[in-house]
């Protein structure tokens, strides 16, 4: 992914990331009432699979099965990539190129006093992204809470779900910072705040 130039006024910029289920989109909703600008790459990723161009990419290689009626039937695409590694790399290199170049245009149009522009990646550093930003926040929660809320939503096989990402201990230690959602929606904007707090007071400026 590319970022925007380089402009010492601009905020910093926040790769936010943590395991299935452990609150990623209730972290980035945290930041955005703390003032951040914010964006969700999976948002993009939707946006992009409802276009046209990519609607013909897809139909072109899996057949009009996976646009009945003419819109993506994610779910569809969703088993294909799943069980077929060699067509998920296909989608990603095909996606990716255009999520960076949506976030960079995002990016561009932050205002300056902006607390920091934050967004959402749920496989930050599985896909090398992580160079990209200034600082990374990751999300962590303990496993039987993941596996609840996640059967909650109708995902209740966490583990295979899971096998394409690396742990979430995994993710932490990679991580710039890390902030528990275990305790509920106060406290995880409470760390949150501490977290975009320390970002701005170590005078991280924004990357190249």
């Amino acid at each position: 992914m590319n970022s925007a130039p380089e402009d010492s006024s601009a905020p910093p910029f926040v790769g936010l990331t943590g395991a299935i289920a452990a609150g990623k989109s209730e972290a980035l909703a945290a930041l955005a009432r703390l003032g951040a600008a914010t964006l969700s790459s999976d948002a993009v990723v939707h946006e992009l699979l409802g276009s046209d161009h990519i609607r013909e990419l897809l139909v072109e290689r899996w057949g009009e099965e996976v646009a009945p009626g003419g819109a993506i039937d994610r779910a569809r695409v969703g088993a294909i990539v799943f069980e077929r590694p060699g067509e998920l790399a296909w989608l990603e290199s095909t996606l990716h190129p255009l999520v960076g170049e949506r976030i960079a245009a995002w990016r561009a149009e932050v205002p300056d006093d902006a607390p920091a522009a934050a967004v959402e990646v749920p496989l930050l550093f599985e896909t090398g992204m992580e160079a990209a930003f200034d600082a990374t926040i990751c999300v962590v929660a303990d496993d039987s809470l993941r596996a609840k809320r996640a059967g909650a939503r109708g995902t209740d096989a966490l583990a295979g779900r899971e096998e394409r990402q690396l742990p979430q201990d995994e993710k932490a230690l990679r991580a710039s910072h890390v902030v528990h959602n275990d305790a509920g929606i106060e406290e995880l904007e409470a760390e949150l705040a501490r977290v975009i707090g320390l970002i701005t007071a170590s005078g991280i400026e924004a990357g190249p």
